[in-house]
């Protein structure tokens, strides 16, 4: 969560692995599209700032934040992408719907990385309403899109660094 005491924008950039080795898949919502372009340019500049080629950087985009789980999943089977990052925008409103977004969207990344060995990353705002988005967007509380690229690097790095084929990482195994 955001607040005054922490800015999305911020990270320590003395221990950020390299990204010129790593390819990348970002998966892009339309909807609340100022908000989510807004996330997705904070990410990929990031990228970029930190070694990722712009050929290795592969962007789908769809309709909502419902379909990024399923955006992610096929991208990952189109492209060989080292880690996926799904940018989107729930703005609460209203109703409850954005619970039942919410959550079936982390659910369904969650659900693809752990069957993918794919890390995946929820770049995903969640704000009550649209002040907060843009807070988050770039505004006072910085970029999200920044925080998922720095997190994309640091989770291909280390997905790379322990060299296993998702199939064989069990509770068990040592």
């Amino acid at each position: 969560m955001a607040s005054a005491a922490k800015n999305l924008s911020t990270y320590d950039e003395s221990n950020l692995p390299d990204a010129a080795d790593f390819s990348f898949g970002i998966v892009v919502a339309d909807w609340n599209a100022e908000i989510t372009h807004a996330l997705y340019d904070g990410c990929v500049q990031t990228l970029l700032k930190h070694g990722a080629r712009e050929d290795c950087i592969h962007t789908i985009q769809v309709p909502g934040s419902f379909e990024l789980p399923q955006g992610a999943r096929l991208l990952a089977g189109a492209k060989k992408v080292d880690v996926l990052i799904a940018i989107g925008c729930v703005i609460k409103g209203e109703t409850s719907h954005n619970e039942y977004i919410n959550q079936a969207v982390a659910q369904g990344l969650t659900r693809l990385s752990l069957m993918s060995g794919k890390p995946c990353v929820f770049g995903v705002l969640t704000p009550n309403d649209e002040r907060q988005a843009r807070d988050r967007a770039g505004g006072k509380y910085g970029n999200k899109g920044v925080e998922a690229a720095v997190t994309a690097i640091r989770m291909a790095a280390l997905a790379r660094s322990l060299q296993q084929p998702a199939a064989r990482i069990g509770f068990g195994d040592r």
